[in-house]
C-alpha cells in the first residue's frame, strides 16, 4: 500500500525549500528544542487528529440513525403517528 504524504511532511518539504529553514533550525536548537522532537510531536498530533476524525465518521451516522428512530418512536407513541 502506498504511503501518503501527511500535511506535516508536506510542510517540512516546503520549509526546506526556503532560505529561512536553517535559521528556524538554529533558533529551535538555541531554545533547547530538537527539531526532530518538534516534528515527531507534530506527526503524533496529526495521527491522533486523523484517528479522531475517522472515529467521528463512524459514530456520526449511528447517532443520526438513533435520533431518527427516537423521533419516529415519539411521534408514533405520543404524537398520533405524525
Amino acid at each position: 500500500m502506498e504511503t501518503k504524504q501527511t500535511a506535516v511532511d508536506w510542510l517540512i518539504s516546503q520549509l526546506q525549500k526556503t532560505r529561512n529553514y536553517q535559521r528556524v533550525i538554529n533558533e529551535a536548537n538555541e531554545s533547547g528544542s530538537s527539531v526532530m522532537d518538534v516534528i515527531e510531536q507534530a506527526n503524533k498530533m496529526f495521527e491522533q487528529q486523523i484517528m479522531d476524525s475517522h472515529l467521528m465518521g463512524l459514530i456520526h451516522p449511528l447517532e443520526m440513525e438513533a435520533t431518527k428512530q427516537a423521533e419516529q418512536y415519539y411521534n408514533e407513541t405520543y404524537n398520533n403517528g405524525k
